[in-house]
Formats: structure tokens, sequence, C-alpha cells
């Protein structure tokens, strides 16, 4: 068996598509989404082509290291997502090739479904909607999350932190005792100002704490969780073993890289082994379509060290517009906060190739971009 084709699918600033066709028939799927980006991986994953076309597609692992490192310049955003979707396209095929789900591939089911967390969306100028985490907590999540509002300046003033400390009670009223609640701080907050905040919350009780700083500061974070008694997550802008080397021995209790953008499911397995020795556990991150969802699933079941599964699309009915590329889109419906096990072959998902192709946009190459946000001195802010 020999790959013949890798192709691109644009499906919006979120949802980069990558298949891998061979010669025998089958092929394979995977998501290379770098958010905002999506002309620069699809560029980036033309350019590896060449390392696939020809070879036969079923050493998953060696094509990881020669996509990962056969460039004497590698890492960053652009090439790992770009290798994630390969990656991700491959370990399809080759669950397709021995008739299993990619999560018995990799040694086999640690659990019979996997535990979701969606976000409780916050209207403007507040952190989290109490109503939303609590229809979530009555669907059967045990777990929402809500995003700090922003921007947060460096050290700011003491009704940021009162406003902060009120949403965060509205929000443990809203779920109860018996479920959870975690507060992205979404990389928009100073080591120092990360400590008040941990502090003022600590009793609400929150799940975790996520990317309380940028990731270039990752070698801080011990200062904020040996000063917290609050667990502190982060990782969805690290991409590989050796970035999630500073946060592992930094003390971080739960660990959130993209399979997406971290070099696919070769990669993130290796980092949940790695982080299970430092007694922490994994939530991939996951603000993307229903092909890197798939991807997390079949790690969320193979990994021991398993927290929770993050989503944003609408998993609520298998007529969801949003897995409506998908011939099964059952496999992926929430059921009381979580998705059962997938038995199917591969990433467990059967695409609707069609839809995609008509859904393609080759034209999307001036994405909007996020949100870009300013302080009131006219200074850039992180969104």
């Amino acid at each position: 068996m020999k790959i013949t084709t890798v192709e691109t699918f644009v499906l919006g600033e979120r949802q980069v598509l990558v298949r891998i066709g061979t010669d025998e028939g089958l092929a394979g799927w995977g998501d290379a989404s770098l958010e905002h980006k999506p002309g620069t991986v699809v560029a980036a994953i033309r350019e590896l082509s060449g390392h696939l076309i020809g070879a036969d597609p079923l050493p998953v692992t060696a094509h990881w290291q020669r996509l990962t490192r056969g460039g004497f310049y590698r890492g960053g955003g652009v090439l790992s997502s770009a290798v994630a979707g390969l990656d991700m396209a491959l370990w399809d095929i080759r669950g397709r090739f021995f008739d299993a789900p990619v999560h018995v591939l990799l040694g086999g089911p640690c659990r019979d479904r996997v535990r979701l967390y969606t976000h409780a969306w916050g209207p403007p100028e507040h952190t989290g909607n109490p109503q939303r985490a609590r229809d979530l907590v009555e669907a059967g999540y045990t777990l929402v999350k809500a995003s700090v509002a922003g921007p947060v300046g460096f050290l700011d003033s003491p009704a940021m932190t009162a406003k902060f400390v009120d949403d965060l009670t509205a929000l443990r009223e809203a779920v109860g005792p018996g479920a959870d609640f975690g507060i992205d701080l979404h990389g928009r907050v100073s080591v120092h100002h990360a400590r008040r905040l941990a502090d003022a919350v600590a009793h609400t009780a929150p799940a975790f704490l996520e990317e309380p700083l940028r990731p270039e500061h990752s070698r801080l974070i011990g200062r904020l969780t040996a000063a917290t008694s609050v667990p502190i997550a982060t990782g969805e802008r690290l991409f590989s073993r050796e970035e999630f080397v500073p946060v592992l021995e930094g003390g971080i209790a739960i660990a959130q890289p993209d399979p997406a953008h971290a070099g696919g499911i070769t990669e993130v397995f290796r980092i949940a082994t790695m982080a299970e020795s430092y007694d922490v556990q994994l939530a991939p991150h996951c603000p993307l379509g229903p092909v890197a969802l798939a991807a997390c699933v079949q790690l969320d079941l193979a990994v021991p060290n398993f927290y929770a599964q993050e989503h944003i699309i609408d998993l609520s009915s298998a007529a969801s517009e949003d897995l409506a590329i998908l011939r099964n889109p059952e496999v992926l419906v929430a059921v009381n906060g979580h998705i059962e096990r997938p038995t199917g072959p591969g990433l467990g998902i059967e695409i609707d190739e069609d839809a995609v192709r008509a859904a393609h946009q080759p034209d999307l190459l001036m994405p909007t971009g996020n949100p870009q946000w300013r302080y009131a001195d006219g200074g850039f802010a992180e969104w």
C-alpha cells in the first residue's frame, strides 16, 4: 500500500482538514487547524507532503520523525499543526487497515466513556453565565468552563478582583457542590495578579485555573502553583514534550495539549505518558471541529491519566450542524455529559467526502483573526 494523495480542505478559520489517499482505496482524515491561520498551515502541509507521497502509510512513528525533524528548522505552531493533521490521517488509515479504533492500537481502552466539558459563555464583562452553567449540569455535565472577562491589567484594580469573585461565586451557586467549573485565564494575567486572583477565589473551589500565564512565561508557573491550592492547568500553546517539561516540573495539575497543534496523536500520547510521571492528568484542548474531537476521544480512551475533554461544537444531537460532515454523527453525541466509546475503525468517524469538498473555501486567504484588544491608554492587551 502506497500513499498517492495528500489533500487539504479549508472549511473555516478553525477547520482545516487533511485527507491522505492510498492506491488501495483506504483514506484517512485529520484536522490541522491552527486558529485563523488556514492558508499558512495548508502551505506547510503541501511542503511536507513530499515526505509521504509514494510511501507506505502504516509506519506512523517513522513518518512522524521525518515530518517533524526532516527539516533543519522545526517546531512552532504552524509546522506542529501541519504535522498533527497528517499524523491523525495516518493513524486513521492504520486503524482502518487493521479494522480497529486508534485507542485499541494504542493499548486498548482505559474507560468506557469520555467525560466532557464545554463553555458557560459569559455576557460582556462577566466570567461565565450562571444560567448556562446550570443548564449544562442539568443535562449531565459534571464540569463546565468560563473565561475571565478581559482585558486584564498587569496588576488590575480591586474592583476587577471583586467582580471576578462575584462571578465565580455565582457559578459555584449555579453548578452546586456536585459539579465543577474551571476558569480560563487565557494567558491574559501576569504571574503577580494571577496569585492575587487565585487567593481571592480559592473559597469557590474551582476545578482549575487554566493558562494563567502566556506560554513564553511557562518557566515562571512554579511561582503560582507554589502559592495556591487551586489546581493549575495549561498547555494549549505548547507543542511538544520538551515544551511541557517546565510546566510539569513547575507543578501543574492538568496538561492541556491540543492534538491538532501539538504533533497529533503520536506526540500527545507521549506527552500524556510523561505527564503521568508527574501526577498530572490530561485534558486535551479542542475548540475545533468533529475530526479534531474524534482524535481527542481516541487519546482520552487510551491514556490512564485522562481528566476531561473540552468541546465547543454542538453535540446535543446527531442533527447538529457542527456534525454535518459526518455520516455517523451519533458517535459524537453527548450522553449525560459523556461520549460513549466509539468502536469504529481509525478515528471512529466516517467523513462525508462530498460534503467536505462542497464546503471547501479555497479563497479564505484573509481570515478575520482574533479580536484585537487595547488598554485604556491604547497599548496592546492580550485576548
